[in-house]
């Protein structure tokens, strides 16, 4: 009896023993976990921190570029050092940052087609003829570029941006297909019209005719929205504002050059965009300083281009920088405007707009 108590007494132990042993390494496999948890957890909000500023780095520098650019010049082209791949590239490579690939694009805002210069501001209210003018061509063109979009209505699309643009008009539609808040109180969900300026692109999607592949393209082709800004706005006098609209011509896309080109000479766009970059002994052969430098462009001599529409500057550019580490990736995207100081005389970089993703 005593030895079956005490065979007893020692299977108890053994199996507490092993409790124990079990417990502990559930205990040590969850301590693991959690530390590791805690490891890539730093670690990833290191990486994400490393490459928050190398992309803030890449955007600083496109700043500094631009700078140097005004102080060099006041003619704004693809021909220049901001729109060069290789020379941007040059810069990135002086810059210390390590482990970290970096990429950074510079573009001109205004060799885009301004949409709130489509009306006359301060007023706010009538026509712009030029842009309106440049609309019907460009919608046209594009449109008919695109066998999807065949049904697209162009003065349904115009009229009703303008009753989005026009301000405190909220009765008086345009024309027969124009669309005042009651079009868009009556739709699901329901929105009210603007009335004013369009303050980000995205609203181009709200206005009645502007489909979504209109707006934003397909796998095949892009939408309209790639060859429009809301950037643009000028002071007037006072506190008023306006928007001049003229489009750099100088590095203005295709799509944006058929527009500015009178009716029947659209096909004429290419041997423009094609000019613009000629080089002999990799040096750019074409003065592009004064606007009606397409004039020189084989066919184009007798051709004119509202000189309200165009322009050989810009100080509005947008800067994507993208940084990527181990596998992780911050894009910083900035929309900037290069201003003079009057007091120093110095040309600076103010943030319209940014955003890290």
């Amino acid at each position: 009896m005593p030895g079956k108590i005490i065979a007893n007494e020692r299977g108890i132990a053994l199996l507490v023993t092993l409790a124990v042993t079990a417990i502990l390494i559930v205990t040590a496999l969850e301590m693991n976990r959690r530390m590791r948890s805690t490891v890539f957890s730093a670690a990833s909000t290191r990486d994400r921190t490393t490459l928050l500023q190398a992309a803030f780095a890449g955007a600083n520098a496109a700043q500094a570029i631009l700078v140097k650019d005004k102080d060099d010049s006041d003619t704004d082209s693809l021909q220049e050092d901001w729109a060069d791949p290789d020379k941007v590239r040059a810069v990135l490579q002086e810059m210390p940052v390590k482990d970290v690939t970096l990429e950074l694009t510079i573009s001109d805002e205004l060799g885009k087609i301004q949409v709130n210069s489509l009306l006359k501001f301060p007023e706010g209210r009538p026509f712009n003829t030029p842009h309106k003018l440049m609309w019907d061509r460009f919608l046209a063109n594009f449109t008919a570029a695109n066998e999807s979009l065949e049904e697209t209505e162009p003065e349904t699309i115009i009229n009703s941006l303008k009753d989005w643009l026009d301000t405190g008009d909220d009765e008086a539609v345009t024309g027969l297909s124009g669309a005042e808040s009651d079009y868009y109180r009556n739709l699901d969900p329901p929105y009210a019209c603007r009335n004013g300026p369009l303050r980000h692109i995205s609203e181009l999607a709200l206005v009645k005719g502007i489909t979504p592949e209109l707006y934003g393209g397909s796998e095949q082709a892009p939408g309209i929205s790639k060859y429009i800004t809301v950037y643009g706005m000028t002071a007037a006098s006072g506190s008023a504002f306006t928007f001049e609209g003229k489009i750099n011509i100088n590095t203005a896309d295709l799509p944006v050059l058929e527009a500015l080109l009178p009716p029947g000479e659209e096909g004429m766009a290419e041997a423009i965009y094609e000019y613009r970059q000629e080089v002999s002994d990799e040096v750019y052969i074409h003065d592009l300083a004064k606007p009606d430098w397409y004039k020189n462009v084989p066919g184009l001599s007798e051709v004119k281009i509202d000189p309200d529409l165009i322009t050989t500057s810009s100080d509005i550019f947008r800067i994507e920088s993208v940084a990527e580490l181990n596998e992780m990736k911050m894009t910083i995207i900035a929309v900037i405007k290069r201003e003079k100081s009057s007091k120093t005389g110095k040309w600076s970089c103010r943030a319209l707009h940014w955003q890290a993703e």
